[in-house]
């Protein structure tokens, strides 16, 4: 990147928990983030010590992390000049609120974009993964420690012409489409916000969610957190899913009833491959732990090791485009809120 002249360089502050995660971000790109912007502070993990209100005044461009501390009204009232939070995860709402935002007068964006990369490859596998029924083969081969008869065994699997449910086209949902289209898989998708037309140009068949949960193989959801969304896979539509069905959930665990989906899966009816729950971590006695037809993973789709750095660079074309535009100096009601936190 070309360096630029102190005075058009704005002066930027990060704020993330753990502080050494801006190491990872912009590992190998260090050099681009300070010829965009005039780095003053330490990475910051708290806005109330007595080195951060010192410099926050002066910050103008804020480069958030997870465990970022929320923007409360008290902080953004000690940062005058601030114009833009450039977030480097992909919900933001647990930093500032659109309303917040809006307020205040601040351009705010995420990283939901690149985020959505590693969230799709990772559904993706496991749709894979869960068709040929890899897991259940491994707990067999580990019991046996003898060859199996893949035609005895194994006859209930594969990945041809089979049926994978998506619920919900976000970013990540419309990625893992264009994964599917490789495949000789049958994609359904229900988003109430899809036409059959736009479902179409993705490559699936847009239906009724109970009508997807019924005829899918494997359904993986990708839908944010909102009043629409909590609690969407109810009883009913897990008591609609066929019997050797696999529920992946990449998104949040808020979306499923989790004591209707403990039931079913206790049933041994079905299987489930669980990236976020409800509560997370998970409780240390709960019999999730324990069931052998549920695949849980530590919230690790989103991005880990070297693909933080797609996150950073994501932020530095951001800051980038930020430094060609330069807003105007912070008004209340002006504001601008890019990215979105669809999962």
């Amino acid at each position: 990147m070309n360096h630029l002249p102190s005075h058009r360089r704005p002066v930027a502050a990060l704020a993330m928990r753990p502080a050494r995660l801006a190491g990872n971000l912009f590992d190998g790109v260090w050099d681009d983030l300070t010829d965009l912007a005039e780095l003053k502070l330490p990475v910051l993990e708290d806005f109330d010590t007595p080195e951060a209100s010192a410099g926050l005044a002066e910050v103008e461009v804020l480069i958030t992390g997870w465990g970022c501390p929320p923007l409360s009204q008290d902080v953004l009232d000690r940062t005058p000049r601030l114009r833009a939070v450039l977030h480097t995860g992909g919900a933001t709402e647990g930093i500032i609120s659109h309303e917040s935002a809006l307020s205040n007068g601040l351009l705010v964006t995420s990283a939901a974009e690149a985020n959505a990369v590693p969230v799709a490859e990772y559904a993706f596998a496991e749709i894979i993964l869960a068709n040929k029924r890899v897991r259940a083969a491994e707990r067999i081969y580990r019991t046996r420690r003898d060859l199996i008869d893949r035609e005895v065994d194994l006859l209930d699997t594969g990945n041809y012409r089979r049926t994978v449910g998506l619920i919900g086209a976000s970013r990540t949902g419309r990625r893992v489409a264009e994964l599917l289209r490789g495949t000789e898989l049958r994609v359904l998708v229900h988003d109430p916000y899809l036409s059959a037309e736009e479902a179409a140009a993705l490559g699936m068949r847009s239906c009724g969610l109970l009508e997807l949960m019924r005829h899918s193989d494997v359904v993986s959801l990708h839908v944010p957190v909102t009043g629409e969304t909590i609690g969407m896979i109810d009883r009913h539509c897990l008591a609609a899913l066929r019997t050797g069905a696999t529920l992946i959930n990449t998104a949040r665990g808020a979306v499923v009833d989790q004591d209707a989906l403990l039931e079913e899966l206790r049933s041994g009816r079905i299987s489930a491959v669980l990236d976020v729950t409800e509560p997370e971590p998970l409780p240390a006695d709960h019999p999730l732990w324990n069931l052998p037809n549920v695949t849980l993973t530590p919230h690790v789709a989103g991005s880990t090791g070297s693909e933080l750095t797609r996150l950073g660079r994501s932020v530095l074309e951001e800051l980038a485009r930020y430094n060609l535009t330069r807003p105007a100096p912070r008004t209340h009601g002006i504001a601008a809120v890019l990215g979105g936190n669809d999962v």
